[in-house]
């Protein structure tokens, strides 16, 4: 009996290796979505928003969703929660946006560049904290 890697569905040893359901196939997408791509709700969820857990997954949710609380103990963009979950940004942006319906996670925009510090005076703190 050969040893089954479940993390990389390449390995020879996976246990999705003879598994007819396309494990990124759009059926199963639409699966997670429930056939939903957009969300209308009222921030704007993109790429960078920063998600935050503030629930503890439980057993109801879907597979996803309890990723995604786990992943988000501490801030993560959207691109990176996609990068981590292996799925497209139009599906996490969903997921994310019935788990803001719930109060089970917090959504904030980045620090806008206004808001941070000059670059130049950056540079004047470093120099002048290497001179000391």
């Amino acid at each position: 009996m050969t040893e089954r890697n479940p993390r990389n569905p390449q390995d020879p040893r996976s246990p999705h290796q003879n598994e007819s359901w396309d494990e990124g196939g759009p059926e199963r997408l639409y699966v997670i979505t429930g056939g939903r791509t957009a969300w209308a709700g009222r921030a704007a969820i993109d790429l960078v928003s920063l998600v935050v857990a503030r629930a503890e997954a439980d057993p109801l949710l879907q597979p996803e969703q309890a990723a995604i609380l786990r992943l988000c103990r501490s801030p993560l963009s959207v691109a990176e929660i996609s990068a981590y979950l292996r799925l497209p940004v139009s599906v996490i942006t969903v997921l994310v946006a019935d788990l803001l319906d719930r109060g089970r996670v917090e959504v904030r925009a980045p620090v806008p560049l206004a808001m941070l510090p000059d670059a130049a005076l950056l540079e004047a703190v470093i120099h002048g904290l290497q001179r000391l």
